[in-house]
């Protein structure tokens, strides 16, 4: 049983890993600019300080509309960076326009590590959460490594609101689950604010 629903989340990594790199820089900004809209008004969002975000890589739907637009809203933005003193774990450093941007080992642009701009999850109102696939129920399939399943397994505690984002065809029928998994209150894509 293990086999298959490894092999299902496989699959649909795949697939909808394709699909997105498939969409056109066009359709890819009109989603964004999409998305942006619901998020903005979504009202825990508008009443947030601090927002943890992601840089979009592998055809996500584009967060920098977003994060301009926090910015103008003075809300403070922080970055996800591969934890350099705990493996597959995520921190977050504040990010702004003038933030220096590395690779980490995944190749995926980070902040440079800086203790002094480090936030707390539990100082974090919003998470914005990349997404693979999501299904009815609010299960989120990720890339796999676990980084964001470590961190949302202390939402409730921790009191941030994780949310979502992800292009309309990234709904699946359903995402074989495995016991890390962490469901997800919200996802937000171009046409909907899903809420369980």
């Amino acid at each position: 049983m293990l086999k298959k629903k490894i092999l299902q989340r496989y699959h649909i990594r795949n697939r909808m890993r394709h699909l997105r790199c498939s969409i056109s820089e066009k359709k890819q900004k009109e989603s964004s600019v999409q998305l942006t809209k619901l998020l903005v008004n979504y009202e825990p969002i508008v009443n947030a300080n601090n927002i943890a975000s992601y840089l979009s890589i592998d055809g996500e739907i584009d967060t920098n509309h977003a994060i301009y637009y926090f910015w103008k809203k003075r809300k403070s933005i922080f970055l996800p960076i591969l934890n350099p003193f705990a493996p597959r774990n995520l921190l977050f450093i504040e990010y702004h326009s003038k933030t220096k941007l590395i690779p980490n080992k995944l190749n995926i642009m980070e902040p440079e590590f800086n203790s002094k701009y480090l936030i707390s999850p539990n100082k974090i109102d919003i998470m914005l959460v990349p997404i693979v696939a999501f299904d009815l129920k609010g299960q989120r399939l990720g890339f796999g490594g676990g980084f964001y399943d470590r961190i949302l397994q202390f939402w409730s505690k921790d009191s941030f609101l994780p949310v979502g984002l992800a292009h309309d065809f990234q709904l699946v029928k359903e995402i074989p689950t495995m016991e890390w998994d962490i469901p997800l209150p919200i996802i937000i894509t171009p046409s909907k604010i899903w809420r369980w």
